[in-house]
C-alpha cells in the first residue's frame, strides 16, 4: 500500500490544536495590539505596535523591543500572531548590543533611532496592506496626539465642561476614532458636536454592558484601501478633533493651533509613498497640517 495514501486515525485522548506555538519567534517582526500586552488602551505615545522579538524561546512570553520607543517589554504572543518579517543574525545582535547599552546609561536613544529605521525599511519592502494598515494608522495617529495633547498614552482628551472628560483613541484595527466618557447616559450637546466635527461619517453609541463601564462614541472611517487613504483619514481624523477642541477648549485649541502653524504638524507618513518616510513636519501651509477649523 502507498504509504502516501494511508488513513490516519485521530487519536481521541488527543485535543485537535495543541494550544501552543512551537515556532521559535526569535528574530521575528511583529505587528502587536492590545490583546498582546496590559498597558494602556491604544498604546502608549512612542510605541508603534512592530516589534522585534530578542528572546522567543516561550511564545506567551516573548521579549520584544518596540521598533518606535525602543523600549524592551514582554508580551504574549501564543493566541494571536502576525509576522511581518524576520530580521537577519546581525541585526538581531546589534538591537541585543544598543539594549544593553542603553540599559547601562539609561538612554534609549540610539536604539530608538535603529529600529524605527528597521521599521521604515520594513514597511517600506512590504508596502501598503490588511497587515501593515495598522501600524501605519498608529505610526499616524500617535503625530495627532503629540501636536494636540502630548502626555503618555495615545489618547486625546477633551474637557467638555463641569468636569467631563472625554479620551479620544484610534481602534487601528478598524481605523475608528472611539471616545470613552464616563457618562452613564446620552450627552445630546457631544453627540452634536460629533455629528458636526466629522460630517458623513457613521456615529455609534455603544452603551456600557455593565454597571461601572461607561458610554463611548464609535466614528467609523472606511477601511483605508491605500497609503492615500491612509492619510485621508488621519487628516479627517486632525480637522474632527481640531473643530471639537475649538468647540469645548477655544483657549487651549488657539494655543495649540498657534503652535502647529508655526512649526507645521508632525507627519510621520508624509514621506512614505512606497518610499522612507521620515519622522518630520510638513509646512503648515499643508491642508493636512494646519490646525485651522475649517
Amino acid at each position: 500500500m502507498d504509504p502516501a495514501v494511508r488513513s490516519y486515525g485521530r487519536t481521541e485522548a488527543m485535543g485537535d490544536v495543541p494550544g501552543v506555538c512551537a515556532l521559535p519567534l526569535t528574530r521575528a517582526i511583529v505587528q502587536y495590539r492590545d490583546v498582546h500586552e496590559m498597558d494602556l488602551a491604544g498604546g502608549r505615545i512612542e510605541d508603534i505596535g512592530m516589534a522585534l522579538v530578542v528572546d522567543g524561546r516561550y511564545a506567551a512570553a516573548s521579549e520584544v523591543v518596540d521598533l518606535g520607543s525602543g523600549r524592551p517589554k514582554v508580551l504574549d504572543l501564543s493566541r494571536e500572531l502576525v509576522v511581518l518579517d524576520w530580521a537577519y543574525e546581525p541585526t538581531h545582535e546589534h538591537v541585543e548590543e544598543l539594549l544593553e547599552r542603553a540599559a547601562a546609561t539609561d538612554d534609549a536613544a540610539e536604539v530608538r533611532r535603529y529600529g524605527f529605521q528597521v521599521a521604515l525599511n520594513v514597511l517600506e519592502r512590504l508596502g501598503f496592506g490588511p497587515l501593515t494598515r495598522p501600524v501605519l494608522l498608529r505610526i499616524g495617529y500617535r503625530d495627532i496626539c503629540r501636536d494636540f495633547d502630548l502626555h503618555e498614552g495615545t489618547s486625546i482628551r477633551i474637557v467638555l465642561g463641569d468636569g467631563r472628560i472625554v479620551r479620544a483613541v484610534l481602534d487601528y484595527d478598524d481605523c475608528a476614532l472611539v471616545f470613552r466618557t464616563a457618562l452613564h447616559t446620552p450627552d445630546v450637546e457631544f453627540e452634536s458636536a460629533l455629528l458636526e466635527a466629522f460630517p458623513g461619517v457613521p456615529l455609534r453609541r455603544v452603551s456600557p454592558s455593565r454597571r461601572e463601564s461607561s458610554l463611548c462614541y464609535r466614528v467609523a472611517f472606511e477601511l483605508p484601501r491605500s497609503m492615500a487613504d491612509v492619510r485621508g483619514a488621519l487628516a479627517a481624523v486632525r480637522r474632527g478633533l481640531a473643530r471639537l477642541a475649538s468647540r469645548f477648549e477655544p483657549d487651549r485649541f488657539a494655543a495649540v493651533a498657534g503652535v502647529v502653524d508655526t512649526f507645521g504638524a508632525r507627519e510621520t507618513l508624509s514621506g512614505f509613498q512606497g518610499g522612507v518616510a521620515t519622522d518630520g513636519r510638513e509646512g503648515a501651509g499643508s491642508p493636512v497640517a494646519s490646525a485651522t477649523v475649517h
